[in-house]
């Protein structure tokens, strides 16, 4: 190929990643990115500092009507969208806010996705339908108070009443808790550690806010308390016993945050990059000088390829192929490189690099908490650990 045949070079792909996209993918993005300019971005600063999503189950419904609920999944409403698919529309949701990706990813790849695996004919026939439409908002309630990195410890407890059972405890840092009409609740067991599709009306369930934070601010998050909460039967996950159900809802909602992580990056790269060609300071551009054009091109880097990382992982899982320790690879690389590109995005603007104005803080900050949820730092370097090693080091 000649010099006079090449592509313009394109700051914001530099590297031609839109090559590896078909028109139905870059469909999908573009309803997205559209979908979020129109109705996320007009207002999730002022969303972000109130602390506060007003009309949340409206915007649920509106992703249910573009198929982005349990898009991964098929049949019962859901949209059978590719790996890519629903990796792209988790980037283009988290480029506008981590917390409303949080919405569309703990709905559709924990709670549904536990009860499309795991769950009976009836269970699912009862909840996918609606829950794919948007019109109930689910819940996956597995972190207690007390037990985070380590599940096996939980003390939530379901025990048998003659036919029902009856589940007591509590569970912390629920996403989506209070405006959910259904929560997928794992307990211990005299058989080991199950799943419940539990109705949130159900009497004493309750989910009481978390107030107070400073990441994560437009997103829904609670308290389950389970109080005696008597359940038919028929409301436990009939198909898994033991860590191995909640663990494969973790590795497939950690296969978005993969993709995520790369749109609150990307939304902070591009605003240097537009700031650095725009301020002016000793006569010229601030993008003009070298050190902010160093800094530029470490971001850049570290953005595209964290993006082509999520498309490799995302090719293994179309095949069938993708590994858990696979998915801490990418968890782990991604989110971390997306913080430090946001404190370097945060330089480059100066003071105004901590204003709601821009997008830069904000991200900075929600990434805090997706830095640590779905597995820690620490957790997926000692999954990586015992994978390299052959020796296991949690204990």
């Amino acid at each position: 190929m000649s010099a006079g045949t090449l592509p313009s070079f394109d700051p914001r792909d530099p590297l031609g990643l839109d090559d590896l996209l078909d028109p139905e993918d870059l469909a999908v993005r573009d309803t997205m990115r559209q979908w979020a300019a129109d109705r996320v971005l007009p207002h999730i600063a002022d969303w972000y500092e109130r602390g506060e999503v007003p009309g949340i189950r409206e915007l649920a419904r509106e992703l249910g009507s573009l198929g982005a609920l349990g898009m991964s999944l098929t049949g019962y409403g859901c949209a059978g969208a590719s790996p890519i698919q629903y990796g792209l529309a988790c980037l283009e949701l988290e480029a506008a806010d981590s917390g409303i990706r949080s919405l569309m990813s703990v709905q559709g790849s924990l709670s549904m996705y536990a009860i499309h695996r795991f769950g009976s004919e009836e269970q699912k026939e009862r909840w996918l339908p609606r829950m794919a439409s948007g019109e109930v908002i689910g819940c996956f309630g597995l972190t207690e108070p007390d037990h985070g990195s380590d599940p096996a410890g939980m003390r939530t407890y379901a025990k048998r009443d003659g036919s029902d059972w009856v589940l007591t405890g509590r569970k912390m840092w629920i996403t989506n808790g209070s405006v959910a009409g259904v929560a997928v609740v794992w307990a211990r067991t005299d058989e080991g550690i199950r799943g419940f599709v539990v109705p949130t009306d159900t009497p004493g369930f309750s989910a009481p806010d978390i107030k107070h934070k400073w990441s994560l601010r437009a997103s829904v998050t609670s308290e389950l308390v389970l109080d005696e909460v008597r359940l038919p039967a028929d409301a436990v996950l009939p198909e898994v016993t033991g860590l191995r159900g909640p663990l494969s809802c973790l590795s497939h909602a950690r296969y978005g945050i993969i993709w995520g992580s790369m749109g609150a990056a990307r939304s902070a790269f591009e605003s240097a990059l537009d700031y650095a060609r725009e301020r002016e300071q000793f006569g010229r551009p601030i993008g003009g000088f070298q050190l902010t054009q160093a800094k530029l091109a470490d971001m850049a880097l570290e953005l595209h390829k964290g993006v082509l990382l999520a498309h490799h992982l995302g090719r293994r899982l179309a095949a069938g192929r993708l590994r858990p320790e696979q998915v801490s690879f990418g968890k782990l690389n991604n989110v971390r490189e997306a913080i430090e590109i946001c404190r370097t995005a945060r330089t480059i603007l100066g003071a105004n690099g901590i204003s709601l104005e821009y997008p830069v803080m904000r991200h900075a900050t929600n990434l805090e908490s997706v830095l640590t949820y779905e597995g820690t730092v620490e957790m997926h370097q000692l999954v990586l650990g015992k994978a390299l090693t052959g020796i296991d080091a949690f204990r």
